[in-house]
């Protein structure tokens, strides 16, 4: 069986984003809170919830992430039109093949060869959690379940014990350009289900709930809820051993998309939860009446509800938030587990067993490009947006 070697693992490593991860644990107050003024600056709404500001910073890339997520990564590449192996058409001059993660001409082929996206990789002791906003995603995985989506449809996958899995992002678009948008969101797995059955899952767009929320002065606000729960709108079931599965845990994934000038509260979560709050798109947002800078992580106090207030331009905002596991974290690459003996372990069983195989004739396999959006389970159970 193919040897994992020292270079294979550093490629794994940055093909995972965990080359920059940072600490999930709960941590103090690391500066001053943010005063009003600035650009967009606006009058803070009656109740702003001011106190539930915990720190302010700048988004790192990877996003800061506290327990129990592990890794956040926006990836927003305008990419131009495909050619017959649906990758750029386009000059490769300048992108640094293997590991393009500096986006030249505004977009990135990361790992992939012909085709931009992460080619055939494992993981285990975690989920990931996929969010494809614009564009396609192309996925193949060990199990021998493989699916195109996008377009506001979610990948939901438990590695548990091990899988390999690749993430394709095919250029259909000959005649014209191929934005994609999407973040990908690791939850960590707890020490009691580290090892599970991988288990895949795909949340398709039109089970996603929305809610649109008007405020005072007629302007809107739209919660998209990914995971958990909002007002009356719940999210589809996450997979079955998940720590997201446990209502108690009140996992939650949001975006939270606000009209110019609109006014919005996120409401409390119980004591004990962490939240936080990513200001990724928009100018002038203020949180708690507290002006945010651009591009900035906001680490809120859960139980506190928090006004949010845009300013002349659209805003937009991710949440993250659950109760957190406690326990140790030890990662390297793509594994995540509690001690560094069950990481070696992780890089033993790989070199053995490869995950279960891999079934696909390319590491970067991808569909043809007629090919809708659909997937097909382990098992060869086959199921569309309009068929679940």
């Amino acid at each position: 069986m193919e040897d994992l070697s020292r270079r294979r693992a550093l490629e794994l490593l940055i093909a995972s984003g965990a080359y920059a991860l940072v600490g999930c644990s709960p941590e103090p107050d690391r500066g001053p809170r943010l005063g009003l003024g600035g650009a967009g600056s606006i009058a803070p709404p009656p109740t702003t919830g001011a106190d539930a500001i915990v720190r302010v910073e700048p988004l790192t890339t990877p996003w800061q992430t506290r327990d129990p997520f592990l890794f956040c990564m926006h990836h927003d590449d305008r990419y131009p039109a495909g050619n017959a192996q649906l990758g750029p058409a386009a000059s490769l001059a300048g992108h640094r093949m293997g590991q393009d993660f500096e986006g030249v001409d505004g977009w990135r082929m990361y790992h992939g060869d012909a085709v931009p996206g992460f080619p055939r990789h494992p993981h285990r002791g975690f989920e990931t959690v996929t969010v494809v906003r614009r564009g396609l995603l192309d996925h193949s995985d060990s199990l021998g379940a493989t699916a195109r989506y996008g377009r506001g449809d979610v990948q939901w996958l438990t590695a548990g014990r091990g899988i390999q899995h690749a993430e394709m992002f095919p250029l259909l678009r000959a005649d014209g350009e191929n934005p994609l948008e999407l973040f990908q969101i690791w939850l960590n797995l707890p020490a009691t289900h580290k090892m599970v059955d991988p288990h895949f899952s795909m949340l398709w767009q039109p089970t996603i709930p929305t809610r649109e929320v008007v405020d005072e002065a007629g302007r809107r606000t739209r919660v998209t809820v990914v995971a958990g729960r909002y007002d009356d709108a719940t999210a589809p079931a996450p997979p079955p051993r998940s720590w997201a599965s446990e209502a108690d845990h009140h996992v939650a994934i949001w975006s939270v998309a606000l009209e110019p000038h609109a006014r919005f509260t996120l409401p409390a979560a119980p004591r004990g939860v962490n939240r936080s709050l990513y200001y990724f798109d928009g100018s002038g947002l203020a949180v708690g009446g507290q002006v945010v800078p651009d591009v900035h992580h906001v680490v809120l106090q859960a139980e506190s509800d928090v006004a949010l207030a845009a300013a002349a331009v659209p805003s937009e905002v991710l949440v993250l938030q659950g109760r957190p596991i406690g326990e140790p974290v030890a990662r390297h690459g793509p594994f995540v587990m509690n001690t560094d003996a069950e990481i070696a372990r992780a890089y033993s069983d790989y070199r053995q067993t490869q995950f279960g195989g891999w079934p696909w004739p390319s590491p970067e396999p991808v569909h043809p490009r007629t090919e809708d959006r659909f997937a097909l389970r382990p098992g060869g159970v086959i199921e569309t947006p309009s068929r679940t």
